[in-house]
C-alpha cells in the first residue's frame, strides 16, 4: 500500500517515496510548500490533515510527542511497511556496539547472500528483497513504531540509559528494545543479556553476562580473536550468528575485519603524542568502555554535548580511580561542571571542541592519552558525530610542535 503522507524529509522517507512513487512529505524545516525534482510535495506540518490520509510513515527519529504523530490515524513504521517482503532477517539492537556488530555480522555472512541496512547503510526501502538475509541495525526509534514485523534472529547488546528525552523514561526505552520478543516464534533464536532471561517469548533464548559466556556457549576460543574489550563482545555476537545459522566459526575471517573510523580511532600529533577519536561514544557507557582501554594512563578527556536527558552521575562514578582531567564542551557543560566540582574531579570549561584541544595541548605528554569520548550526542554543535570526529582530527593535526 502506497503511503499518502511521509513525516520528515529524510533518508528513510525519501527512499520510501522513491520506491512507491511521488507522495507528500511534512517536515519541520519547511515553511513554504514546494515540489522536489522527483514530483514529491513537501509541506510544513501545519498543513497535514488526517482526514485525507490513508497511510502515514514517519522518519524513525520523529518522537511520539510530535504533533504529526499524535494526529495521525493510520501510522505505520518502516519495518512494518516492509514486513511482507522481508527475507530471513537478523535484527541487532542495544545501546552500544550495534553498528560494529552489524558490520561484523555482514562481513561474516556476505558469502551467504546477506545485505546490511536499517539504521546504517541502506534504508529498508532500498534493500533487495531477493537477498537471502537482511542484517538490520535496529534503533529504539524504529522499534517504537514496529508492531508486526519480527526478526528471525534477534541480537540484543546490553541496554543502558540513552535517548531518555525521546522515549520519556529508561523503562520506555528498554521496553521498545525488548518488544519484538513477544512476537517471536518457536525455533527463532534470541541472544540477549541475562537480566532479560524472564521476558516472555516463544523464541529460544541464549543469555549472557560477559564475553566469556558467549564464547563458552558457542565454543569459541577468545584467544584466537584479535579484538579486545567491547569489540570482543561485538565479534562474539557476530560469530554467534554465523554459528547458529551455518554451524561455522571463522577466526581468519573475523580477524581481517577493520573497525570503522570514529570508534577508539588512534592518531599521533607532530610530537608523537596519542590522541583518540571516540566521537561515536554518544552515551556514558560507551565513553566508560573507551576509558577502560586507557585506564593505566593519565587521561585528558573531552566530554559533553547533547546528553539526551540521561542522569550524568554514572559518568563520575565511572571516573573514580582514574587519573583524569575533563575538558567540557557542549550544551550540558554547566551540568558537567557542577558534578565535576561536587566529585572533586579536575576540569576545564572549554565550550568548544577546538578550545578543548588547545587546552589539552600544553598539558599532554608522551605518557598521557587525550581522548574525545563525549558521552553525549553531537547535534547541539555539529551536524553529526562524524563531523565532530573529523574536526577533532583536524584540530589535532593543526597543532604545532612547540
Amino acid at each position: 500500500m502506497k503511503p499518502t503522507a511521509l513525516f520528515g524529509y529524510g533518508k528513510t522517507t525519501q527512499a520510501i517515496a522513491k520506491r512507491f512513487g511521488p507522495t507528500t512529505f511534512y517536515d519541520d524545516k519547511v515553511t513554504k510548500p514546494f515540489k522536489d525534482e522527483h514530483g514529491n510535495h513537501i509541506k510544513p506540518p501545519s498543513e497535514f490533515d488526517p482526514r485525507y490520509s490513508t497511510l502515514e510513515v514517519p522518519s524513525p527519529g520523529i518522537p511520539p510527542s510530535h504533533p504529526l504523530i499524535r494526529s495521525a490515524k493510520h501510522l505505520m513504521g518502516e519495518y512494518d511497511l516492509f514486513a511482507s517482503i522481508m527475507p530471513f532477517s537478523i535484527w541487532i539492537t542495544g545501546t552500544n556496539g550495534k553498528t560494529t556488530t552489524t558490520q561484523m555480522t555482514q562481513y561474516l555472512l556476505a558469502d551467504r547472500g546477506a545485505q546490511e541496512g536499517g539504521n546504517i547503510g541502506l534504508p529498508l526501502a532500498a534493500m533487495d528483497a531477493h537477498k537471502a538475509i537482511w542484517i538490520l541495525e535496529t534503533s529504539s526509534f524504529s522499534l517504537h513504531y514496529t508492531h508486526h514485523a519480527t526478526p528471525n534472529l534477534y541480537v540484543i547488546l546490553p541496554i543502558t540509559p540513552d535517548h531518555i528525552s525521546w522515549h520519556g523514561s529508561f523503562e520506555a526505552y528498554e521496553a521498545d528494545k525488548l518488544s519484538p520478543l513477544a512476537r517471536m516464534r518457536e525455533g527463532e533464536a534470541i541472544i540477549l543479556p541475562r537480566k532479560y532471561a524472564d521476558v516472555p517469548t516463544r523464541g529460544f533464548k541464549i543469555c549472557y553476562d560477559t564475553p566469556e559466556d558467549l564464547a563458552r556457549h558457542f565454543g569459541i576460543y577468545t584467544e584466537k580473536i584479535r579484538f579486545k574489550g567491547a569489540f570482543l563482545m561485538d565479534a562474539l555476537l557476530a560469530m554467534g550468528c554465523d554459528k547458529i545459522l551455518f554451524d561455522r566459526i571463522d577466526y581468519d575471517r573475523i580477524n581481517t575485519f577493520v573497525i570503522e573510523a570514529h570508534r577508539q580511532e588512534e592518531l599521533r600529533d607532530a610530537q608523537g603524542r596519542l590522541w583518540v577519536n571516540d566521537t561515536k561514544a554518544t552515551n556514558i557507557d560507551a565513553a566508560l568502555e573507551a576509558l577502560k582501554v586507557y585506564a593505566d594512563h593519565e587521561l585528558h578527556l573531552i566530554v559533553g554535548g547533547d546528553d539526551k536527558g540521561v542522569p550524568l552521575e554514572p559518568l563520575f562514578e565511572g571516573l573514580k580511580g582514574l587519573h583524569v582531567t575533563l575538558y567540557l564542551i557542549g550544551s550540558n557543560q554547566a551540568r558537567l561542571a557542577d558534578l565535576a566540582t561536587r566529585s572533586n574531579c579536575a576540569f576545564f570549561t572549554c565550550s568548544t571542541l577546538e578550545q578543548a584541544v588547545k587546552s589539552i595541548h600544553p598539558r599532554h605528554t608522551l605518557e598521557s592519552v587525550a581522548l574525545l569520548s563525549p558521552a553525549a550526542a553531537s547535534l547541539d554543535q555539529f551536524s553529526s558525530y562524524v563531523e565532530r570526529g573529523n574536526l577533532f582530527k583536524a584540530f589535532v593535526q593543526g597543532l604545532s610542535e612547540s
